[in-house]
């Protein structure tokens, strides 16, 4: 009787080593699968958090260029160049490559729409304008991506061109 229950055992033992060596190989074939589930959900987020941060700056760049700016220009500087520069300074201090983010400021209505846009051409006051921003997704990208090589990550806004005095 003895015999046989040390059979039984010994015939159990066998069955969870193959059991074993079968779990492992399910593992084997599903993590590479799990990983990159888990690496195109971290790009995603990514592609998404950076773009919210390009409509961000747009927003705040537009704020200055539609408000009294005359006195925060300085010398030297177009109004352009200095919202240009304020909105590629907010990418920079928001964690993205602002000295690689393009930034426009066209027109956004009219015979000239798509074309260049003077904010500080007075007749240009009360017209839509365009301020648009495009990154490189390779700037913003954690990872290596030959998929997404040539593809860029964009954000744009339309104002209206004027003057609003801030009271304080």
């Amino acid at each position: 009787m003895r015999r046989i229950a040390s059979i039984h055992s010994t015939h159990r033992l066998r069955g969870r080593e193959k059991r074993r060596g079968a779990a492992l190989v399910e593992f084997a074939l599903t993590i590479p699968i799990f990983l990159t589930l888990i690496m195109g959900v971290t790009e995603i987020g990514t592609a998404l958090d950076s773009t919210n941060i390009l409509s961000a700056g747009l927003r705040e760049g537009g704020r200055l260029a539609t408000m009294d700016w005359t006195t925060v220009v300085p010398s030297g500087t177009t109004i352009n160049q200095k919202v240009i520069g304020d909105i590629q300074n907010f990418y920079t201090a928001a964690g993205l490559p602002g000295n690689e983010v393009v930034v426009t400021i066209t027109s956004a209505e009219g015979s000239d729409m798509g074309q260049d846009f003077n904010l500080a051409t007075p007749s240009n006051q009360g017209r839509l304008f365009k301020i648009a921003a495009r990154l490189p997704y390779s700037s913003a990208s954690s990872i290596p991506a030959s998929f997404m090589k040539n593809k860029d990550l964009s954000s744009s806004l339309v104002f209206r061109a004027g003057r609003t005095t801030l009271v304080q």
